[in-house]
């Protein structure tokens, strides 16, 4: 099973950009599926995740209404759309997984899932 993580990169403050999480080895299209981020020096930290559905959607407070995290079960994709970046986004991004099954309740800590991507870094100039 692997979770590659795409479209990291150098942005200044303001820029936009989208990552991409795409799984491979089995389907998570029944599972919960989330980003976390970690910056030189600092703990993992949630960033957003997702319902197997995309129903529903939970996001850190320090990024929400800039963030958007979507999913395309058909492609067994995950995707983060990042706007208005800041200096403070920087940082590898992770893509995440759990392995059980339909869940309707977000779990927002490193041990709460099951697979994990290699990271994409982005980093973002003042």
């Amino acid at each position: 099973v692997q979770l590659q993580a795409s479209g990291g990169g150098l942005v200044q403050a303001g820029a936009s950009l989208r990552l991409t999480c795409a799984a491979s080895g089995r389907t998570f299209s029944n599972n919960i599926m989330g980003w976390f981020r970690q910056a030189p020096g600092q703990e993992r930290e949630f960033v957003a995740a997702v319902t197997w559905s995309g129903g529903t959607t939970n996001y850190a407070d320090s990024v929400k209404g800039r963030f958007i995290i979507s999913r395309d079960n058909a492609k067994n994709t995950v995707s983060l759309q990042m706007n208005s970046l800041k200096p403070e986004d920087t940082a590898v991004y992770y893509c995440a997984a759990r392995s059980s099954w339909r869940e309707s309740r977000i779990p927002v800590i490193r041990s709460g899932y099951d697979y994990w991507g290699q990271g994409t870094l982005v980093t973002v100039s003042s």
